[in-house]
């Protein structure tokens, strides 16, 4: 197994968990964790696909951890 598909796997693993958490904060935090592993990912395998959604995604987690700040 390469390290690739290990960020692959890490980067899914996390995403997945995310999903099952119901406090937002975390869930933001854990997601961004996730999304910054399959930038990585997608720029190891030039995925631009990969790395337009997941930055979008990230984004997204910044905006509300840290401007809007989800309660």
């Amino acid at each position: 197994m390469s390290i690739t598909e290990i960020i692959g796997y890490i980067s899914s693993f996390l995403i997945l968990i995310s999903f099952t958490m119901k406090d937002m904060r975390k869930l933001r935090i854990v997601n961004l964790f996730g999304c910054t592993g399959f930038i990585i990912y997608g720029i190891v395998l030039n995925g631009i696909p990969i790395i337009i959604t997941n930055a979008a995604i990230v984004i997204i987690n910044v905006y509300y951890l840290f401007i809007k700040k989800d309660k």
